[in-house]
């Protein structure tokens, strides 16, 4: 069944791109701080989103196929800053910071935003978790519409596949620990069609909501 896009709203948000021109992107700001505590519930609203790069499929086969492909140098261990840019398949795509006012990243606002395609489209995102202490037996807890693949400190921990909504704690990773300082977690989301958008944050050990640590972008904190 197909989705239905999410409106764009009339009230808008003005998101820096670097090098460029504002634009509106309703729900999504630039941030304004070195690091972001995540929100009371736990989930993470800063991020470094490439411009969606063009795909198709989202059943488990086709999506690890489509993520394991190499689009750009160093995609599974780069951590970009915002502005930075890549070349895929000939078109330039740049990476840019954001902070979301919700739980999750609304990825149609900032398509839409950037005139750019929200259907049929891969995004990558990634964001460093700044751990003030070894934290052990944590979970990664996601959800994404639609399918996506997730990765911390370069390996991966958890997926869900399919024509899906969001929905909290979809999917929930293997416990794994976080070591002191940074933590590099990275995503692909895979949109078919509609609306698009993605939550993560990291549940303790015993599954609350983990809220004692920081996020920056575009550079490692030690």
């Amino acid at each position: 069944m197909k989705k239905l896009a999410t409106p764009v709203l009339a009230a808008t948000v003005a998101l820096a791109i670097s090098g460029m021109a504002q634009i509106s992107a309703p729900s999504l700001t630039s941030p304004t701080s070195p690091e972001k505590p995540p929100d009371s519930a736990g989930f993470i609203q800063r991020w470094l989103i490439l411009e969606p790069i063009p795909a198709n499929g989202l059943t488990d086969a086709v999506v690890q196929a489509a993520v394991k492909k190499e689009y750009f140098p160093n995609q599974f261990t780069v951590v970009p800053r915002d502005g930075d840019k890549v070349t895929v398949s000939g078109a330039e795509l740049s990476w840019h910071a954001v902070d979301t006012k919700n739980y999750n990243v609304n990825l149609y606002h900032f398509s839409y935003a950037l005139k750019k395609k929200t259907s049929d489209v891969l995004f990558w995102a990634v964001t460093i978790v700044n751990s003030p202490k070894e934290m052990r037996d944590v979970r990664l807890a996601i959800g994404s519409n639609a399918a996506s693949v997730w990765w911390v400190n370069g390996k991966e921990v958890a997926a869900i596949y399919g024509d899906r909504q969001t929905v909290i704690d979809d999917g929930v990773s293997k416990r794994l620990t976080l070591q002191k300082g940074p933590n590099i977690v990275r995503a692909a989301i895979i949109n078919g069609g509609g609306a698009t958008d993605f939550c993560a944050r990291f549940l303790d050990a015993e599954d609350k909501p983990l809220k004692e640590f920081t996020v920056s972008l575009g550079e490692i904190h030690k």
